[in-house]
Parts: C-alpha cells; structure tokens; sequence
C-alpha cells in the first residue's frame, strides 16, 4: 500500500480517513457524517462519499442498511479470519515470487526493513506499517501477479489496525525478527528457508495476537 502524495481529492481523503481509522484517531464504532468531513477536511461532500464507498469496499467503514455509516468494530473473530486470510495471500505472493528475486530486490528489502524498524522507534505507526508492508510487496510484485497484489492491498489496512492496536506492546517484535531471519536466508541464498520463515510470521502473530489484543 502506497502512502505517497495522492493524486486526486477523492484519494487524499481516503488516505486521510485511512490514516485516522488505522491509528485509533477515529475509534471503531465512530460515526461517520459526509457534511462534518467534508468540512473538516475542506474539500466537497462527492470526495468524502467516494472515499467512503472505498473505505467500505476496504472493511474500514460499515455502511448500514439505512445509509449510517460508522467505524467498522474488530472482534477476536475478526481479527483472527483478517490475519488468516492475509497469511494465505501474502504467503502465495512470497511463494511465487521468491525464485524471481534479485540482489537488487533484497537490497530494496533491507531498506524497508530499515525504515519498519526506524519508524517504530519514532512511534509513526504509518511510517513503519507501509514500510512494512512494502517489504512484501516487493516479492509478491517480483511473483507477476499484480492481481493477487491488488487483493493483499484490499486487507492490508485492517492488518495494520491490528498491528497500531498493540503498537504498546511487543506485537512488532515477530514482524521485525521475522523480517531480518528472512533477509539472512535469502542473502545466504537459500529461498525455501526464507519462504518457510515467512510463513512462520504470520503463524507466530496469530498466536500471539489471539490472547494479548481482543476479547468477545
């Protein structure tokens, strides 16, 4: 997922309201009027929908029956289905992709590797989530399949929610051991190895996650 300068209203708004949902800043639950974003946002009320109906499509926003729209609420359930959907995407992305990886890939990884952890350390949540999730990207869009691409961008907003959920406590310990063990399996040149770690990312996240965050 891109945080770069959007290029349209419609785009800066969903980047904005994105942003507010995934760090807590608009909490789950939140309603959600077109007249009182537009103005605080200053722009018109056709960007403000717009972005809705995307944040909607993304899960961030619920839109009932009767038009309301609120802050879509994370359960357990929630969480855990999130997380295991996101695994199985990601995971497809880095099996394909991994054989297709250059040095020049893996130096691209070691930076946002570098800028997760840097961003961490500052507390910009954002910063460190979309380095984060770049460093996936960049083997998944080495794999050519820009379609499960656009399918990983459609969770990958709900999983940092997650992730800025437990931004306190040390929830960002297995994406940041995982991510360097990766990298030193695929320096030593040894795909499987990084694949099979990779995938232990998300099995250790589940389990950590399932007691530490949410409770029915």
């Amino acid at each position: 997922m891109s945080y770069t300068v959007p290029p349209t209203r419609t785009a800066a708004v969903v980047q904005q309201l994105r942003n507010e949902i995934v760090t807590g800043e608009l909490p789950p639950g939140t309603l959600i009027k077109d007249a009182e974003l537009a103005a605080r946002l200053g722009v018109s009320i056709t960007p403000v929908r717009e972005a809705i109906a995307q944040l909607s499509v993304e899960g961030l926003i619920d839109i009932a029956p009767n038009r309301t729209r609120h802050v879509t609420k994370m359960t357990q359930k929630n969480a855990l289905e999130l997380i295991d959907v996101m695994g199985v995407l990601a995971c497809a992305g880095f099996e394909w992709g991994v054989e297709n990886l250059t040095a020049t890939h893996i130096d691209l990884m070691r930076q946002r590797q570098k800028e997760f952890v840097e961003g961490l350390r500052s507390g910009n949540v954002l910063t460190a989530g979309a380095a984060g999730a770049d460093f996936s990207t960049i083997v998944i869009l080495a794999s050519g399949n820009r379609e499960l691409q656009s399918m990983v961008d459609l969770v990958v907003a709900r999983t940092l929610r997650i992730l800025a959920m437990g931004a306190e406590s040390n929830l960002w310990d297995v994406w940041i051991n995982g991510h360097d063990q990766v990298l030193e399996h695929l320096e030593a040149g040894d795909p499987v190895r990084a694949l099979e770690r990779y995938r232990q990312i998300y099995a250790d996240f589940r389990a950590k996650i399932e007691p530490s965050l949410f409770a029915e």
